[in-house]
């Protein structure tokens, strides 16, 4: 019975953690941490179990592209519009996840790079790539930064994801 007791406080205790992530990750926060500050991202994420899997960095191109690029994909997709591009980059990112037998609340780290940054864009990147895991109740620790140039000149952003899973 105590066993039993024990078995059971133990998972009360870790289903904060696990709500928020698949079930081979454990949401790792300070202690004592302000929880009336909004953080869009986890500080950090333990991987309890499973494999690594690393997608390819993806844009607001198809998935699938030629290349070289051609100039009437990139016109087509490339809008000069950050958050359109972040979107569609997100869903082929999930898209691929989907692929690999994973999901949202898998996914361990976002890399986003994005080009000519202007005053606001950290945010709107950010709000339109947690969306995506809002509905899991799942923050992956980010990385959210400027660079010089990405593959086409009408390229704002870049995402990278790396997600654990079961198989």
């Amino acid at each position: 019975m105590k066993k039993a007791i024990f078995l059971a406080a133990l998972m009360l205790a870790a289903a904060p953690a696990l709500a928020q992530s698949g079930d081979n990750l454990e949401i790792i926060h300070h202690p004592n941490y302000d929880k009336s500050v909004f953080m869009p991202f986890s500080p950090a994420i333990k991987v309890k179990s499973g494999k690594m899997l690393w997608l390819a960095g993806g844009t607001a191109l198809p998935v699938y592209h030629d290349h070289p690029h051609k100039r009437e994909q990139v016109l087509q997709y490339l809008s000069n519009d950050l958050e359109a591009q972040v979107r569609r980059t997100m869903d082929g990112i999930m898209e691929t996840l989907k692929a690999a037998g994973a999901s949202p609340k898998d996914v361990v780290h976002v890399f986003i790079f994005r080009t000519r940054p202007r005053m606001g864009d950290i945010g709107r990147s950010s709000a339109a790539v947690n969306s995506y895991f809002a509905p899991y109740k799942h923050k992956p620790a980010t990385t959210n930064m400027a660079v010089l140039e990405l593959g086409e000149p009408e390229q704002l952003v870049e995402i990278q994801v790396v997600a654990m899973v079961d198989n």
